[in-house]
């Protein structure tokens, strides 16, 4: 006589993508947000909680890193963990404008091929989170994944703009629309004409974004661009700087979005369970969950 099968789960799977920030890797992005997976565990003991965390496709030189400075001759350097990003930031002659320069975020492509696969492998996600660098590829890749989005980017480069970011291949018929995104210190593409198809038409999908008060990072007003370019943005501002807040407070109201998103999202974005922004929030005045 065979053994009975083990009880199947009965929870359903609930899938969100990871974004690492700028100088570091999928694993290190794990170790930091250990809290955060605990405490979605805890509060959604219906879900079967699946963090991926891929690690960006730019390997960075000590030289890539801010602060970085030379060792003196004959200094022995220690061996650092490794450190990746999603793209590179260089100031580029301008195509058109002699004498002036444009912001470039070179590697894009390969970036977003890279997150692409993760979503092919691991993927469909219910969301996506992302932290500073991650944060601004996070906005990017639940704009890619909105209805209609492709026929943008399609339409802009073929009518008038040939220097317009083309819209990723690995993003073809990737995924459903995400039901949330958490974006942590985040910020907007900053060139208006080679990355304006992003967020024109605004985002849909619901988002929430962590700001710090003490960001030396990013800055606030950056911050603010991306959250004005968001249909369905909340905002919650904590006191400290560029890292992801694990205290209760800030856990307690990245959970309480998740499950209300999770609770009452339609067919995606624009569906009839949309979630609508509510303003700004910050620990002393917030009522959490969501």
């Amino acid at each position: 006589m065979s053994p009975p099968k083990p009880p199947s789960s009965t929870k359903s799977p609930l899938k969100i993508l990871m974004l690492h920030g700028y100088t570091q890797s999928g694993p290190l992005f794990r170790s930091k947000t250990r809290a955060l997976h605990k405490a979605l565990t805890k509060s959604l003991p219906s879900h079967e909680i699946h963090l991926s965390y891929p690690t960006g496709p730019v390997r960075l030189e000590a030289a890539d890193i801010p602060g970085y400075n030379a060792p003196a001759e004959n200094h022995h350097e220690e061996e650092t963990e490794p450190a990746f990003g999603w793209w590179r930031r260089k100031d580029l002659p301008h195509p058109t404008t002699p004498g002036e320069t444009e912001i470039v975020y070179t590697g894009l492509q390969d970036g977003l091929t890279r997150i692409g696969e993760a979503l092919k492998i691991d993927g469909p996600f219910d969301g996506v989170i992302g932290f500073s660098q991650g944060a601004c590829a996070a906005g990017m890749v639940a704009s890619l994944l909105e209805p209609g989005r492709r026929a943008v980017f399609d339409e802009a480069t073929c009518e008038d703009n040939a220097l317009m970011e083309q819209f990723p291949v690995a993003f073809y018929d990737a995924q459903a629309p995400l039901k949330f995104a958490i974006i942590y210190s985040g910020f907007p593409a900053p060139n208006e004409l080679r990355y304006a198809h992003f967020y024109l038409p605004k985002l849909k999908t619901p988002t929430l974004h962590f700001l710090g008060s003490v960001d030396g990072v990013v800055e606030e007003g950056r911050s603010r661009a991306l959250i004005e370019r968001c249909e369905n943005a909340r905002v919650v501002v904590h006191p400290g700087g560029h890292f992801l807040p694990s205290q209760r407070p800030w856990l307690d109201a990245a959970v309480g979005f998740v499950k209300e998103c999770m609770d009452t999202a339609g067919d995606g974005p624009g569906g009839k369970g949309e979630i609508k922004g509510k303003g700004e929030n910050g620990v002393e005045d917030m009522d959490v969950p969501f």
